[in-house]
């Protein structure tokens, strides 16, 4: 493994330090919440090794009322970003070849990366809205193609496949004898309509999710993967086991609390962030100097500059933070700092229309 620190934890707010920021637009969750947030206090539970797979409950929570799937389908992991890296160790080595979607959550490329393997990426076009091209991608598909990696609910761009795409996906995988890795950690942030369950769609499709960004508790570091292959499952078990033993017991009491609760917690913010993402596209229909794809799913988009700002992007950057305001510059998804990251579902309303007008003063000068 050679490990290369990503520019999106280097830049992250915080390393940073969110003081130097005062509208906070990089983010891609929903407000950070507190346990009184969420009705609950710890419980005087006995710290001990947790099961290895993680609480039978909690993984029965994951997949309640999903068709075809069980608990033993589950697996508990550090946050989604452990499921990313359990899967790609597990299932990668050097020279392994898998298809990327580009731009994404950095962890889906550079784990990979890291371990050596050859990657062919599929780039998303902003002037074709984002959107999967199933036939560019079955192209960039070999017969030793080991994985196929896609993000649905997209990051950083917030745009949503459509049901029969996302299953063409998952028959070209199995038709070639691909495994499907589906992030899926914005599913229940989806806005108009909720795709299947990935792994539900065969026992080739791994989901990989977790609480972080749709329930606001990321520093509980809870995620999970999802596979209905028993031999996968216990392969992934075995990495877990030699990177972590098990889960915290803490953090999935939490996390129990929160999945059993799921609806009168996920309902209402999702009704706030649909009034967000129109604060946002309201911005946009009166900002001549940016062009956008709306967003279906997550609390993110991804504006583009319809010409680089005075003095350069590195100066647009610079200004913006002089406003107080921070997006996610397009390097972090190795996309031209034309692009932006901007997150609408982490600052309070009125620090995203703040946020919003510093955006417009920065491109200005």
């Amino acid at each position: 493994m050679q490990y290369v620190r990503m520019p999106i934890e280097v830049e992250s707010p915080e390393e940073i330090g969110y003081d130097r920021i005062r509208y906070n637009l990089s983010e891609s969750s929903i407000t950070d919440q507190r346990l009184s947030d969420l009705g609950m206090v710890l419980p005087d539970v006995p710290l001990v090794y947790n099961e290895h797979r993680g609480s039978e409950r909690l993984r029965s929570l994951i997949i309640d009322g999903v068709p075809g799937l069980s608990a033993a389908d589950v697996l508990i992991t550090e946050g989604a970003a452990g499921a990313l890296f359990i899967v790609s160790t597990a299932l990668l080595a050097a020279k392994d070849h898998l298809v990327v979607v580009r731009p994404n959550y950095a962890t889906n490329i550079e784990t990979p990366r890291a371990i050596g393997c050859d990657i062919s990426f599929l780039d998303l076009s902003f002037d074709q809205g984002f959107e999967l091209d199933i036939a560019a991608l079955g192209a960039l598909v070999r017969p030793e193609t080991k994985v196929i990696s896609i993000t649905c609910p997209h990051n950083p761009t917030g745009v949503l496949l459509r049901e029969p795409e996302l299953r063409q996906v998952a028959d070209l995988a199995k038709n070639n004898g691909s495994y499907l890795v589906v992030d899926e950690t914005y599913r229940d942030l989806s806005m108009d309509t909720v795709l299947p369950l990935a792994a539900s769609l065969g026992s080739h499709v791994i989901s990989v999710s977790s609480l972080s960004k749709a329930y606001g508790v990321p520093g509980i570091r809870l995620g999970w993967l999802i596979s209905s292959n028993p031999e996968l499952q216990e392969i992934f078990l075995a990495a877990k086991e030699q990177i972590t033993i098990c889960g915290s017991i803490l953090h999935e009491a939490i996390g129990e609390h929160v999945l059993q609760n799921r609806i009168a917690i996920i309902e209402p913010r999702l009704k706030e962030m649909r009034r967000r993402r129109q604060t946002v596209e309201d911005w946009m229909n009166t900002e001549d100097l940016l062009e956008w794809v709306r967003p279906s799913g997550g609390v993110v988009c991804f504006p583009r500059m319809r010409e680089t700002p005075r003095g350069g992007t590195d100066a647009f950057y610079k200004r913006l933070m002089d406003y107080g305001t921070y997006v996610g510059p397009g390097h972090w998804f190795e996309m031209p700092d034309t692009y932006f990251r901007l997150g609408y579902g982490w600052p309070s309303a009125t620090e995203l229309e703040h946020g919003l007008r510093g955006i417009s003063r920065a491109l200005r000068g």
